[in-house]
């Protein structure tokens, strides 16, 4: 884990990428701290969205709520207020050897279902001390791509870090150092053959 890490480091080393000077707080008040500070949290939780990092998941029970729908579903269940999109999978035990169950809908904040109790796997908003060094350099190599312009007002250094961060666009997100912090994510985990999707099944 990058326990040194943080936002603002992330963010003064992508600078540093594009030859400009490091930022010492994001209330610094000049024209680079600002823009890393309103581009930084939306690119960062996109980056975990975009791939099912092995650092990024959570299960947790739910906890099912006094109030009930009004139809469809018997029960609704609280969602984390750290989750990043959908969870991934649902089930309706603690017990091992279950598949992911589909009859749910996710309505707002919260999971419907007739399920008297309920268990997810999703993905959360993870900190930077909690990530790997390979993430956090990911992070920063997009953060370059996205300072490039609003920086430097050099659309061709936007390009190039862009072809670093993710690739050429041909390769729809999944090329440059994108590859290679996959690559080492998947090492030492076993190939998971993805049977369901939430997003799919709950409109089943």
């Amino acid at each position: 884990m990058a326990a040194g890490d943080s936002a603002l480091s992330i963010c003064s080393d992508a600078l540093l990428m594009l030859g400009a000077n490091a930022i010492s707080s994001f209330n610094e008040g000049t024209d680079a701290a600002n823009i890393s500070d309103r581009l930084y949290p939306d690119l960062k939780n996109q980056a975990l969205l975009v791939y099912p990092w092995s650092f990024s998941f959570k299960k947790i029970k739910l906890s099912r709520l006094i109030t009930t729908p009004t139809t469809e579903y018997k029960y609704e269940y609280q969602l984390p207020g750290d989750r990043l999109g959908p969870p991934r999978a649902v089930f309706t035990s603690a017990s091992p050897g279950q598949r992911p169950s589909k009859e749910y809908r996710i309505f707002q904040d919260k999971l419907l279902t007739d399920y008297e109790e309920v268990w997810i796997d999703y993905q959360y908003a993870v900190q930077e001390f909690e990530m790997p060094v390979y993430f956090v350099q990911l992070l920063k190599y997009m953060m370059a791509w996205h300072l490039s312009y609003p920086i430097t007002d050099q659309d061709s250094k936007a390009q190039y870090w862009q072809g670093v961060a993710v690739g050429a666009p041909s390769e729809n997100g999944r090329g440059g150092y994108m590859r290679t912090a996959i690559q080492m994510d998947g090492q030492g985990q076993p190939t998971n053959y993805i049977d369901d999707f939430a997003l799919i099944a709950v409109r089943g």
